[in-house]
């Protein structure tokens, strides 16, 4: 029980220590944007290797008759992606006015 108890403390202290960062830079946000980028073009080269790989296969041991595999389709050159200039500050709503 005393286990169970002290895990809950710890899960709720780290909550708030989380809750508490300071939001990213926009060098930082910059930097996670282009990881991102990155990240998802190698999943997209990953995944046209795999289906040449799968259509070689299919190749060697298609039976006659049987139609051939579709054809994979080319990943384009990696763009990283352009960085958002600052936008100017939206305009602060307008109070309600008293009557």
């Amino acid at each position: 029980m005393k286990k169970i108890i002290a895990f809950v403390i710890c899960a709720f202290s780290a909550s708030t220590v989380l809750a508490m960062l300071p939001p990213l830079t926009p060098e930082q946000q910059a930097a996670a944007d282009l990881a991102k980028a990155k990240t998802a073009y190698g999943d997209k080269v990953g995944a046209f290797k795999l289906c040449m790989v799968q259509n070689t296969l299919a190749n060697r041991f298609k039976v006659a008759g049987t139609p051939a595999p579709a054809a994979c389709a080319e990943v384009p050159p990696f763009v990283p992606p352009t960085a958002v200039s600052a936008a100017a500050p939206a305009a602060p709503a307008a109070a309600p006015t008293k009557k």
